[in-house]
């Protein structure tokens, strides 16, 4: 088996191409998340910690779910969180069942950084735009369809997605939801989805 950076495997095989485009496209990803990480004094875990905390439930907000969100290991976020709260960004909350156990919340400041901040990959949504409807449908397709078969193997952890939900339901190319009791088109299909509940 053959690199997909060789550049002979490359010019013969589709599946290398998208690899290797993949590839390009994190790297727009990292410069972009590097620069606004640069720009608030902050690392690129500790910007992607505060947009995430921006942006979903209280109950995601603890550094066991955010480890396993960011696939790193729990002393890993902490030590960002012990940054962001030493910058005063972010507070813990206790939890009232678990003592032992906290949530994380923004402050006025750390608000304030997290919704300048995720808009750092925007300028990659203007390429997309130009696409035709049909082209995006295409892609966001392929993409979930990796996604999801990277979460079976273990590569990427959680997934909120409609794939990994047991509300969704698949019928001969039709997609359904359980809890919206409606049809799902395919550019409906959610990447991160609030009411997502895991199969068990």
């Amino acid at each position: 088996m053959k690199s997909s950076f060789d550049l002979d495997q490359q010019n013969k095989n589709t599946e290398s191409k998208i690899v290797v485009a993949l590839e390009r496209i994190s790297e727009a990803f990292r410069v972009l998340l590097w620069d606004e990480s640069k720009n608030n004094s902050l690392s690129p875990i500790q910007i992607q910690l505060l947009i995430f905390l921006l942006f979903h439930s209280q109950k995601k907000c603890k550094v066991s779910y955010l480890a396993d969100e960011f696939n790193m290991t729990k002393a890993t976020i902490s030590d960002s969180v012990r940054v962001l709260l030493s910058k005063e960004l972010v507070i813990k909350e206790k939890d009232l069942v678990d003592t032992r156990s906290y949530t994380l919340s923004l402050t006025p400041k750390g608000k304030q950084i997290a919704e300048k901040a995720s808009f750092f990959a925007s300028s990659i949504e203007n390429p997309i735009s130009k696409l035709t409807e049909e082209q995006k449908t295409v892609i966001l397709n392929g993409l979930l369809k990796m996604i999801f078969d990277l979460n079976k193997a273990g590569i990427i952890t959680i997934q909120r997605m409609c794939f990994t939900c047991s509300y969704y339901k698949e019928d001969t190319g039709t997609h359904y939801c359980n809890l919206l009791n409606t049809k799902l088109a395919e550019a409906e299909i959610r990447v991160d989805c609030p009411e997502h509940k895991t199969i068990t």
